[in-house]
């Protein structure tokens, strides 16, 4: 059910960037497997090498890097990771094929003007633990690999070699999943580039909460369970934040970004579809599309909102820690709805803008819309 559900969440996504983009020409990117890493066992689940896929930059942006961590879910058991290991987009690299650059990855100057032109590396997620895995040890009845640090580090290291190393400005961003392991890694990746003038964070979709109510918070507290049971993922998580708390606790973004120092960029929906569907349940799901919410479920949405505001970075410091909060209902901006032209627009400023000037110290904004209820995008 759990691959069902990813497949048709890929499909759709998919489908949404088609119609997004319309007959614009293609950039299709061939991925590259990563030297030598089966040798230090960073491998995906099925044991095939990590991959990713690079465009070199051009003209001014030859020193500029853009790594990005995908997403698409986590396997939580046996049975959910051997299924993934059969799709062509998350689990093996063996059946993967190229990747589309577009959003923040565009190299159309007019869609994407402040990064078209840059180095840019899509990480593909194959280890459905939200790059945080490290186990040792293979059952010989599965060959399940759950090694997704050791995936971080070895592409970090080829990709320093390839030239990641003298980066003059760079961002470590991460969709959905990705974002997760995007603020984990932030201070780290800025350790990497001592000589880089400017180092930043961007995390897309990915600021899931802890929700206080126990029914809600059971989706993503059983994920998270998983992960640190199935995948060993607890020692990857920050000492400063495993010191004082259950490990599983420190998957939730509000008990980990008080200790990041580098700074970091948060979007999102204060409805998110995912996290709405993982938190609030299907019947709110699908009363949103259908716009049949009743006055209880509506105060309900109104709850979660409030809830999730309090859990982002206080405003008072938007250099260290920028926001762009919409209230449209979607999952993942910065491919699909991240150029100038589709860009999602809250109080006047689209949140490709409001990053660009964050990124670039021009201005930092901390937008939060004020809309208290979910609007679909058209």
């Amino acid at each position: 059910m759990m691959m069902a559900n990813l497949q048709f969440f890929c499909l759709l996504v998919c489908s949404l960037a088609i119609i997004k983009t319309g007959c614009a020409k293609d950039n299709w990117v061939e991925k590259t497997i990563v030297k030598n890493a089966i040798s230090k066992g960073a491998v995906c689940l099925d044991g095939s090498p990590p991959a990713y896929h690079f465009q070199s930059g051009f003209g001014e942006g030859v020193e500029n890097w853009i790594v990005q961590l995908s997403g698409g879910g986590w396997c939580t058991n046996v049975t959910d990771c051997l299924d993934r290991t059969r799709s062509i987009y998350v689990g093996s690299t063996n059946i993967m094929g190229p990747w589309k650059f577009e959003g923040l990855f565009s190299i159309n100057k007019s869609e994407n003007p402040d990064f078209y032109n840059w180095n840019k590396v899509f990480v593909r997620y194959c280890d459905g633990g939200a790059f945080t895995g490290d186990v040792e040890y293979v059952d010989p009845a599965t060959n399940l690999h759950f090694r997704g640090a050791r995936i971080f580090e070895a592409v970090m290291d080829e990709l320093l070699a390839k030239g990641l190393k003298n980066a003059k400005n760079a961002l470590l961003a991460g969709t959905s999943a990705g974002g997760y392991p995007t603020m984990l890694y932030c201070d780290h990746f800025r350790s990497l580039l001592p000589k880089s003038k400017r180092v930043k964070c961007f995390a897309d979709a990915g600021h899931f909460i802890h929700a206080k109510n126990p029914k809600q918070a059971r989706g993503f507290e059983e994920v998270y369970n998983a992960l640190v049971t199935l995948q060993g993922s607890a020692k990857a998580l920050p000492k400063a934040c495993t010191s004082k708390m259950n490990p599983v606790l420190c998957f939730f973004p509000e008990n980990i970004l008080q200790h990041t120092k580098t700074p970091i960029f948060i979007a999102m929906s204060a409805y998110d579809f995912f996290q709405v569907n993982k938190t609030l349940g299907h019947d709110i799901f699908n009363c949103i599309f259908s716009r049949t919410c009743t006055s209880s479920q509506n105060k309900t949405l109104r709850e979660f909102r409030s809830e999730f505001l309090t859990t982002l970075p206080k405003p008072h410091n938007p250099k260290l820690k920028g926001v762009f909060i919409d209230s449209f209902v979607h999952h993942s901006a910065i491919q699909w709805r991240w150029t100038i032209q589709s860009g999602l627009v809250v109080n006047n400023v689209s949140s490709p803008e409001a990053f660009a000037d964050w990124y670039f110290d021009r201005k930092y904004w901390y937008v939060i819309d004020e809309k208290d209820l979910p609007t679909i995008p058209k």
